[in-house]
């Protein structure tokens, strides 16, 4: 008997809910990308792997390398670097860095990460470029930002400062950001800090621009941006219980629309989600038919717990499958895997889960196997139609 591929219902419809369209978020931001980084689930997508001008939002990548080489030991937190003139000669947000000055490499990440230093970026940049300059660093990102699978990102400088060609997407952004909390958590708590005073006689450049700091909303992160082409925009991360969600948006109008959005986002996130174990460890969740053993079926299971994030409150069965190819012919030894359950939610990314049998099925007998194949003929000659129905002639009577 030839094995032809099964897809069967299941009965996990019943222990979920299915997502909605009408939990999506309909953002303002040109464009945002939201991730629930516990689960990896992503939430919202809009024009996420467009290549677009990231602003300040790029001195990500210059921290996560500065990160790299404090752990590496290519830089000391107490070490002291050296300002240059073209580090000097940068506007926008600075630390008002004078040439011939040494700073730490601890304030000058602070500076970054609380006052968005423009100046600071490019100290870090040529003490860390093989060329001793940022345009050399700037490549240097690139290729590092190509090996983490940041595959929409170039850059020509160490702080986003507008030029040609210099791009990230939203989608690399949360990625790059996934990856400092991950990778650094050491230095992860830097970007919660609301205020630094680097220079008393710049006293009104000390605080934080990130709007979600101290709402009480779990935010701890990361970074804000602003150009005239890139409009307004914010990496942000926050975190509730054992959840954390990791965003960008960018393209907005107003510092106060982007942190009206940013709000919003984290709030949708964490109230209209939530997550749910719909598959437990050994639980039956389908049978697959046997072919010559000495029982027709075996039972299906899971050998883990799934749990997926979905949204909380919609009434409705989640769209799952088991998908196998079958009859399986025996023998089958318990946990041998036989197939897959693909759960679907509307408007997330579909779950594929393998499945395993749970009990060994040994082959059959002389008795068991006659009996098995006299069924299936059976089966065979009750599916053809009669005479009259294939059209051959009858008696009139």
């Amino acid at each position: 008997m030839t094995a032809l591929p099964r897809r069967l219902l299941t009965g996990v419809a019943a222990l979920a809910l299915m997502a909605s369209q009408a939990f999506a978020f309909d953002t303002r931001a040109k464009a945002a990308f939201v991730m629930d980084q516990t689960t990896g689930t992503v939430l919202m997508a809009k024009r996420a792997d467009e290549a677009l001008p990231p602003a300040s939002m790029s001195k990500l990548m210059t921290l996560y390398l500065a990160f790299e080489a404090v752990r590496d030991g290519r830089l000391r937190l107490d070490e002291e670097l050296r300002v240059s003139q073209h580090a000097m000669n940068y506007g926008g947000s600075t630390l008002f860095l004078k040439a011939g000055e040494r700073v730490s490499v601890d304030d000058l990440l602070r500076g970054i990460i609380v006052l968005s230093g423009n100046d600071a970026c490019a100290v870090i940049a040529e003490a860390l470029s093989p060329d001793g300059t940022e345009a050399g660093f700037a490549r240097l990102m690139t290729q590092r930002a190509q090996q983490l699978g940041m595959t929409s990102s170039t850059f020509k400088n160490a702080n986003g400062w507008p030029a040609d060609g210099h791009v990230m997407s939203v989608r690399d952004l949360v990625l790059l950001a996934r990856y400092i909390i991950e990778d650094f958590p050491d230095f992860y708590p830097m970007f919660a800090q609301e205020e630094f005073l680097f220079d008393e006689n710049e006293s009104q450049n000390r605080y934080n621009r990130n709007p979600l700091l101290g709402l009480g909303i779990g935010a701890d992160g990361l970074k804000t941006g602003h150009t005239q082409e890139a409009g307004y925009g914010l990496v942000g991360s926050a975190a509730q219980g054992e959840r954390r969600v990791i965003f960008a948006i960018t393209g907005l109008d107003t510092a106060k629309a982007r942190a009206e959005e940013s709000e919003s986002i984290v709030n949708w996130a964490f109230r209209q989600f939530a997550e749910q174990t719909i598959v437990t460890k050994d639980s039956a969740i389908a049978d697959a038919d046997v072919w010559l053993g000495s029982q027709e079926s075996v039972a299906l299971v899971a050998d883990k717990d799934v749990t997926l994030l979905l949204p909380r409150a919609t009434p409705g069965g989640l769209k799952a499958e088991v998908v196998y190819t079958g009859p399986v012919e025996a023998p089958i030894q318990a946990g041998q895997q036989l197939a897959e359950l693909i759960i679907s939610p509307e408007g997330l990314p579909e779950t594929r889960v393998p499945l395993f049998a749970k009990s060994t099925v040994e082959a059959g007998g002389f008795v068991d196997r006659m009996m098995t194949v006299s069924k299936h003929l059976i089966t065979r000659l009750q599916d053809q139609p009669s005479g009259a129905d294939a059209g051959q002639p009858q008696d009139n009577m």
